[in-house]
Parts: C-alpha cells; sequence; structure tokens
C-alpha cells in the first residue's frame, strides 16, 4: 500500500480488526519512509446485476433509486427508516445471490412489492398501483381484495394469549 503522504510503497500494518459483522477489515498502517501513520479498509466488491429495462435498454444498479422508490411508497406511513433500510438489504442482497449479470426490471419491482407487502400494505398498494399501471378502478380494487383476503386472528385467539380485556380485569 502506497502511503498517501509521502507517496513511498513500503509501509507496514501495525494493526488489524474486523468490525462486528465481519464484512469489513479495518488497518493500521505505518510509513517506512516518513513515519506518518494511516488507515485502510477492506470491503468485498460485489458487483449488482444491470437492470434491464421494458424497453430492452439496460442501467447499472442504483441503490438511490431504489431507496428513493420504496421511501415514496411510504412517505407519510408508519414505517422505521431500520425496517426500510433493511427491505432494501434484504432485495440488494436477494439480486447479488441470483448470480446473473443482468436482471429484468420486472423481477426488481416484485421483489420491491414483496418486501413492501410486509412492511405496510398502503405502501404496497400505492407502489403496485404506479409499478402495475392499473388502467381503471377494478385493477386497483382487486390488489385491495388481494391485501384484504389473509385472514387475521383476532386478538385472544392464539394458544397461551389473553385479550386485552382480560388483563384489566385481573382474570
Amino acid at each position: 500500500m502506497k502511503c498517501p503522504f509521502c507517496g513511498d510503497p513500503n509501509t507496514q500494518v501495525t494493526d488489524t480488526r474486523e468490525n462486528e459483522d465481519g464484512d469489513v477489515v479495518r488497518r493500521r498502517r505505518r510509513c517506512v519512509a516518513c513515519d506518518k501513520r494511516f488507515t485502510t479498509y477492506e470491503r468485498i466488491d460485489l458487483k449488482m446485476p444491470h437492470i434491464v429495462k421494458r424497453n430492452g435498454n439496460r442501467s447499472e444498479f442504483d441503490h438511490a433509486k431504489l431507496s428513493g422508490s420504496m421511501k415514496l411508497a411510504l412517505r407519510k406511513r408508519p414505517v422505521a427508516s431500520e425496517a426500510v433500510e433493511a427491505a432494501i438489504g434484504r432485495i440488494e442482497a436477494r439480486l447479488l445471490s441470483m448470480g446473473e449479470s443482468e436482471v429484468a426490471s420486472e423481477k426488481v419491482g416484485e421483489l420491491v412489492m414483496r418486501e413492501l407487502k410486509k412492511l405496510d400494505k398502503v405502501a404496497y398498494i400505492r407502489f403496485a398501483s404506479v409499478y402495475r399501471n392499473f388502467a381503471d378502478v377494478d385493477e386497483f380494487s382487486e390488489v385491495i381484495r388481494e391485501v384484504q383476503a389473509r385472514p387475521r386472528r383476532p386478538r385472544g385467539s392464539r394458544k397461551n394469549e389473553q385479550a386485552p380485556e382480560d388483563d384489566l380485569f385481573g382474570s
């Protein structure tokens, strides 16, 4: 590693540490020539696949565009930013794990919709209405019915769970 101060190629590693996740290595280095110290970071460099759009054009994967789309759908919704970042991380991890050099934009859209459906139903419907380019109210209604189709368990119906009123009266 070349010294950033004097340019000498002879440096020594004085300390090496990994971060908590084990995906970044921090190294403290000392230049043999000028005795100055500096820090370097070593991380895995994975290439995200290129996105193939509906019209056939290809573009580089854009984290900011993915994040912006999800945040726009989630605008003014009660979802923690940590949950959004975790969802974005899952989408990116899924894209990387596919091992493809190119992925259709439709696949990315489906991954986004799957994550939004878990995070917030309203955001899911917002995104789906734009992504699927609804032509009429019937298509919109269909997505709403799809979201509502999941049966919800009433509180207290799970084994060993008390209904809220049981707690109030000490039963």
